[in-house]
Formats: structure tokens, sequence, C-alpha cells
């Protein structure tokens, strides 16, 4: 079902909201998709990037998408076919690295919500004056980190962020105690280690320490 703008950044808003820190996943091997998606959400981290990097990335979603209390999104969507594969493959809503006029059409007439990316006030105020209001700040930590999201804020308050690229568990705390930031991405949570090797428990270890962040 399609969506307006001012829908899908709900929409989007309401998926950045359900914890403090949102995984970003790079999956080489789609077998283990399901349990990686049982331990983050066993921690407390329900939503789930899935980014379109590797030939397992689809296969994983659809493992990930049939995970109780999972919700599975697809990361850098940069095209319209990215957006219809990742519907398909059960995606819930999707992250791209910046926006495109089609990129953004694609999502809305898909009904997908799309957190899309701005790294500069201008890019903001485009994707504002389309009806967006939840973005994605990347790369944060190349683009100014924290302190420049927060400088950001200041003329534009009505815009709600994301952070992502670089932040980690020891900068997230500095991002997530701005009031332009509702939560940020991060790939620490599911350590390559961990997951070759199935420590499961150690990744939902890992993804209950950043789910407090939020506390």
């Amino acid at each position: 079902m399609a969506m307006t703008p001012v829908q899908a950044s709900a929409a989007t808003l309401a998926v950045c909201r359900l914890a403090p820190v949102i995984p970003v996943l790079v999956i080489d091997d789609a077998a283990r998709a399901a349990d990686l998606a049982a331990a983050l959400v066993a921690g407390g981290l329900p939503a789930l990037e899935v980014t379109l990097r590797t030939p397992a990335a689809l296969p994983a979603i659809r493992a990930m998408a049939a995970v109780p209390g999972g919700m599975v999104g697809a990361g850098t969507l940069l095209t319209p076919d990215d957006v219809k594969r990742a519907v398909d493959a059960g995606a819930r809503f999707g992250v791209a690295p910046g926006a495109t006029d089609r990129l953004l059409s694609a999502c809305e007439e898909a009904g997908l919500p799309l957190l899309p990316g701005a790294a500069t006030v201008t890019e903001a105020m485009v994707l504002m004056e389309r009806g967006y209001t939840t973005m994605k700040f990347f790369p944060a930590e190349a683009s100014g980190g924290a302190a420049a999201l927060k400088a950001i804020g200041a003329p534009i308050p009505q815009i709600t962020f994301c952070p992502t690229g670089g932040v980690s568990l020891k900068n997230a705390p500095e991002y997530l105690s701005l009031p332009n930031v509702v939560c940020v991405g991060g790939s620490w949570v599911a350590p390559a280690g961990m997951v070759a090797s199935g420590d499961w428990a150690g990744i939902t270890r890992l993804a209950a320490e950043a789910a407090a962040l939020g506390r």
C-alpha cells in the first residue's frame, strides 16, 4: 500500500523508537541469519538493518522476517530495483546512504518506510520539503560527529536523526544525548567473529548492553 512522504517518515520514526540502537548487519552466510536475529531481539534490539552488500543479504532478510519480535529492514538501498527486491524478501523498512527522487518515489509507491541519508543542512532541508522529518545522518563521524549534528539541529529542530557511520559503544551515548537523535545505527553489536563462531549468547549480551543505552 502506497504511503505519502509524511506517512512514511512517521512510520520510520516508529521503527527508530523501538530501541536506542539499530544493528547494521553485513551478512555473508544466510544460514546464520535467523539465529543472529533471534540473539539480537533477545537482547532488546528488534529493528535490524541488513545491508544489501552481499549475495546473502536477501536470503538473510527472508530468514529474519520470520523471527518473532523482530522487524527486519534493508540497508544500502540505492535504486528502485533494490526497493522491489527488499520488499519481496520481506523487508519492513529501508535505509539509504543518501536520497534521490527515484528512490524516494519507489519507496513511497511500495509502502516501504525509508530512513533516507543526509549529511548537510541543505540535504536535510530538501528532504524536509518533500515531507521527511526522520533521517539518517551519514557518515556521522566523518561528517563532524555529534558536535556537527548538534549544530545542524539548532536551525532545523523539527528533524530527527539516526546517526550511523563510525558510531560505537564508546561514542553512542554522546549522540543519544542530543535532542534531535532518536537512535543510532552500528555494527559493533554483531562482530563478524561472534557471528562466524555462532556465539549467540555473546551477541545477546552485546545487544542488551546497547539496549541499555536508552535508559
